[in-house]
């Protein structure tokens, strides 16, 4: 069997709205589960193939802030 986990995430957010979006997100991370890690990541290429150069510069700087790695 052929499942694309991107295909799945985005066929379950399929016309969901900024607040569903928002709570898919916010629960996500809050469950602190491996299981949705995938997911997230889908999301995050998602982000990061929208933004332009200035806001990929601004999502490192906050992860590698985040993560101790000032440079």
């Amino acid at each position: 069997m052929d499942i694309s986990i991107r295909k799945h995430i985005l066929s379950n957010l399929d016309d969901s709205n900024f607040d569903q979006v928002k709570e898919v997100i916010s629960e996500s991370i809050k469950d602190g589960e491996e299981l949705t890690l995938p997911g997230l990541g889908v999301l995050f290429e998602i982000l990061w193939n929208h933004s332009n150069d200035d806001e990929k510069a601004r999502i490192v700087t906050i992860i590698s802030d985040a993560i101790g790695h000032n440079e």
